[in-house]
């Protein structure tokens, strides 16, 4: 799933390359990933892109005065092509959901790997209309963000998981599955530790760790092809995805707790004092 650093990294990408261009035309080819009706899709022709955002995973393009925003959910990417293929985009049930030509011949394609079509794709004339992007929490590589904000977010959050505090976007915006992990290793702190019982030490670390692993990982995707991201995105990885390998920090090996849909790796040394962490869904220390 692309999270903060990779959409950032396609932030950067299509403002070097879109900013300026003129839509020729924007194509459907997946009608399930449209959320809106007003304005249509149609109404782009014409426009030229004035420039693009990002909040939190979403990318927003402002495209003369419209705002053509999308999520590429778990599997979605974004493709760039030049040139684009001159055949019009025929409705079906594979990968493409969307492309958007510009009229220098160039463009991109928004794709979807796999059965489950959650890519959404919103066109609106204020991103305050998109949903996602109203209820998104701060920004966590924001300027504003600061220790005392941190603070704020693990008070109320109570006893919930570090983990799943991490990764709502409602509490703090762009971070997921991968990076949660990452962040929880740098920090060496339990993703199962309930968010309120943190002592001061263990705030500013995490403080320091999700503005470091975030910032490093934005650099090493930053000047990449969209087509390199994926792979730069695993290598960057320490823990996550590398359950059974040994722990770079440590040389422990690195453990894994599955879920019904995903699954989350650490390591026992650095992040629970050497104890496993039970591997069922509503998973405990085990004693």
């Amino acid at each position: 799933m692309p999270e903060l650093p990779e959409v950032e990294a396609l932030r950067l990408f299509l403002t070097d390359t879109a900013v300026g261009q003129v839509v020729a035309r924007a194509e459907l080819a997946s009608f399930t990933c449209l959320k809106t009706v007003e304005p249509p899709l149609t109404a782009l022709g014409g426009l030229e892109v004035e420039q693009v955002c990002r909040h939190g995973k979403f990318l927003a393009v402002e495209i003369g005065g419209l705002w053509l925003a999308f999520h590429l959910a778990r599997a979605g990417w974004l493709t760039w092509r030049d040139p684009l293929p001159e055949r019009p985009v025929a409705p079906g049930k594979g990968p493409l959901a969307l492309r958007v030509a510009f009229a220098e011949g160039a463009g991109f394609d928004l794709t979807e790997a796999g059965t489950q079509k959650r890519l959404a794709v919103y066109l609106v004339d204020d991103l305050g209309h998109v949903p996602g992007i109203a209820t998104l929490g701060p920004d966590p590589l924001a300027e504003d963000f600061d220790l005392s904000g941190l603070d704020a977010i693990l008070d109320a959050s109570g006893r919930a998981q570090l983990k799943g505090v991490l990764r709502d976007q409602r509490v703090l915006a762009g971070i997921g599955n991968a990076y949660s992990d990452e962040i929880l290793h740098a920090a060496k702190l339990s993703p199962f530790a309930a968010a309120s019982g943190l002592n001061a030490a263990q705030r500013r670390t995490l403080y320091e760790a999700i503005r470091s692993e975030l910032s490093q990982a934005v650099a090493r995707a930053s000047g990449l092809a969209t087509t390199e991201l994926k792979d730069a995105k695993r290598a960057g990885l320490r823990v996550h995805g590398r359950a059974g390998q040994s722990c770079p920090t440590c040389g422990a090996t690195i453990a894994e707790v599955s879920f019904a849909d995903s699954s989350l790796q650490y390591c026992p040394s650095c992040q629970t004092g050497g104890k496993l962490l039970a591997d069922r869904r509503l998973s405990r220390l085990l004693k």
